[in-house]
Parts: structure tokens; sequence; C-alpha cells
């Protein structure tokens, strides 16, 4: 379960005189307990904002009438509460001020919903669904596909190479990812995966490629998106006949 530790002290204490964070830093993260985390800007800088009658007002300064403000955050993985209440009785912020410990809500994680990003892509694939397939991405996606030429640019770019492609097959098309392995970094994640891709093409040959994908996710809350992904065909897929034309020029294909 993740755990949120906030790190409060006294606004007049002077950070210098503080016992170093950075061995603490480098013990929990070598035991993959402490996940991420940053030291926050002075609370003379900070700005709140409250809403009242739907007037917006903005005042500068810490949110609260307190001595002690937040100095930084560190987002931990631990098994229990009384884990986290461990690591942060470690902290140096603890002898100087006070760490508060604040469970995340415990909702379904990163790489599960990845997984089902990509599941909906492999059903969308299928149903020939461009409109899904695009839903899956963020409007500033950046995507090469040895099949569709060039890199597209863009939820449209991406649209229009798609549109093409499904104009070159008929019926359903199958997706088989193999060895997907996802690598989830806060707010962004990397996947790698083998995916064997068949359909019949409309000059009625069988299309059968593998590719080699590899593909980067943004998270919007908890929603992941496909942000960038590269598909690449290994030099020996042990499958013959992939329907890949070349349509580059001679240059570009030196």
């Amino acid at each position: 379960m993740k755990y949120l530790l906030l790190v409060s002290a006294h606004d007049a204490d002077d950070p210098a005189a503080a016992e170093p964070v950075a061995p603490w830093v480098a013990e929990q993260g070598a035991a993959g307990v402490r996940l991420h985390g940053h030291r926050l800007r002075p609370s003379t800088e900070a700005v709140t904002v409250r809403v009242r009658g739907g007037e917006v007002l903005r005042t500068d300064g810490p949110f609260t009438e307190t001595k002690e403000v937040v100095g930084g955050f560190d987002v931990l993985e631990c098994d229990s509460l009384d884990e986290a209440v461990a690591v942060a009785a470690r902290h140096p912020g603890a002898a100087v001020g006070s760490v508060q410990v604040r469970a995340l809500w415990d909702d379904e994680d990163a790489e599960t919903r990845i997984r089902r990003l990509d599941a909906e892509l492999t059903r969308a694939a299928h149903d020939h669904d461009i409109d899904r397939m695009v839903a899956c991405c963020t409007p500033d996606v950046e995507v090469f596909h040895p099949m569709s030429g060039p890199e597209q640019r863009g939820a449209e770019a991406f649209r229009k190479a798609q549109e093409w492609w499904y104009s070159t097959v008929t019926g359903p098309v199958s997706r088989e990812v193999r060895d997907f392995r996802v690598r989830v970094d806060e707010s962004v994640a990397f996947g790698h995966a083998l995916v064997r891709v068949r359909a019949a093409r409309t000059n009625g040959e069988p299309l059968d490629t593998e590719l080699r994908v590899t593909t980067g996710y943004r998270a919007f809350g908890d929603q992941w998106l496909i942000t960038h992904q590269h598909a690449s065909i290994p030099f020996d897929t042990g499958i013959e006949n992939t329907g890949i034309e070349n349509t580059g020029t001679e240059e570009e294909r030196s």
C-alpha cells in the first residue's frame, strides 16, 4: 500500500541546520520503500486558492495559520501503516518538526490499468474501431509503425494512418500480445512487448507479422494513455508473409 509523508517544520527554521536527508533517501530508495519525493519551495512563495460564491480568492502564503509548514513530501510503498510509521520515524524531519503519514486510496494499481488499456486496444483493433483506438492515446501522441509509413504526430495524424491501414485489410484483425512487460514510475510508464498481427489483406493474401513494440504512457489522474509508441520488425521472426511494402525512396531505404 502507498503512503504519503508530509514533512513539516517551523517556518523560521534554517534548513541548513537540519540533519541531512540524503542518507535516509538513499537507504529507503535502495530498499524499494521510497518511490518518490521532493523538497518544496519556501512557504512565502506559496499561493492559497479558495472559491467562495463562485469567486476565486487567491492568497499569497501558506494555506494554514501555523508556525509549522510542509517543507517536502515522500511517497512510500509499505505493507502496513506500522511499517510506514517506522520509516517516517527515521526521517530526519521527525527530529526537528513532524512527519504526517497518510495512506493513499487503495485503488487499482497503475500496471493493472495499463494492461487493461492494452486489452482495450486489442479489442478495438479486432473490431476496426478507430475511434476507440484514438481514445487510448493522448492528443499529442507520437507513433511510428512500419506498416503505416512515417511517424505520425498527433491524434488526428494517427487516426488517418489507421484509416489507411484498415483500408488494406478485411475482416477481424488478430492482435496477440506476448511477453508484455510494464515499468511504472509515478506519472510515466513504459511497456515492451512482442505483438503478432494477423489479418486478411484486401488482395486476398494473408497478413501475418510479429512486431517489437515499445510504448510510453502518461498518467492523467487515474487514467493512463499512450503518448508514444514505436513498432519495429525483428530481422528474423520466422513468420514469412508480413505483407509490408517499403514505399520510401532508395535513399530512405538505405
